[in-house]
């Protein structure tokens, strides 16, 4: 891997050397040795995945080579650790950077959505068009899946009777709302030609059940 180095010395015009300037520092620095230092550390608040936390954290300049100079260098201490990030901006605030981290990460997870529950990529399609579409088709359904269950309670689009030990409340992921549209979809196609106050309980129970099986 490529070592970070120091932010060479600025030197005065009149008594630089003749070429070109540096634009790497002389001593290579070891992001272990300063994630360990006691001293540097500060406290922030800011807002990762739409929640404000607190965050120790030391940040400082270095050059790194692959982007050709200078870049800004955050660590943040965890519980179980220490992790790196960096900017090429070397202006960059921490605020913005681990923000920007935050906000890639949300992103990450949307790639996840789309190709292992809605299965983008599987799509046996004969030729190219077909399968623009097809990922247009995906991409619609995982958006308008969002836009449905955006302002519905956590408890109509989480079904945890399977698990009851599982009680810790937790943030419903993209396939708890895929199936609690579902659930609705059956529900509404199921009682269309009979109100459910005239259906049996004994049969009510039942479609409960195999609704859950469906989904």
């Amino acid at each position: 891997m490529t070592a970070l180095w120091t932010v060479p010395e600025v030197v005065d015009p009149k008594k630089r050397k003749r070429g070109q300037p540096r634009k790497y520092g002389k001593d290579r620095m070891s992001l272990a040795k300063r994630a360990g230092h006691r001293e540097g550390w500060q406290t922030g608040e800011f807002v990762l995945y739409n929640k404000k936390v607190k965050k120790k954290y030391k940040t400082f300049l270095a050059t790194y080579e692959p982007v050709g100079g200078k870049i800004r260098v955050v660590l943040v201490k965890e519980k179980h650790g220490w992790f790196a990030y960096f900017c090429t901006k070397a202006d960059a605030s921490v605020q913005e950077i681990l923000e920007t981290v935050a906000d890639r990460a949300a992103i990450e997870q949307n790639f996840h959505d789309i190709k292992e529950v809605h299965g983008a990529g599987q799509q046996q399609v004969r030729n190219y068009y077909a399968n623009i579409a097809a990922f247009h088709v995906t991409m619609w359904w995982h958006t308008l899946i969002e836009l449905w269950a955006w302002h519905k309670p956590q408890e109509e689009l989480t079904d945890r009777s399977a698990s009851p030990w599982a009680k810790k409340p937790r943030r419903p992921s993209h396939a708890d709302r895929r199936n609690a549209l579902r659930r609705q979809c059956l529900a509404i196609e199921f009682s269309r030609d009979m109100p459910a106050e005239q259906i049996a309980r004994k049969n009510q129970s039942l479609w409960n059940r195999v609704a859950k099986l469906v989904v």
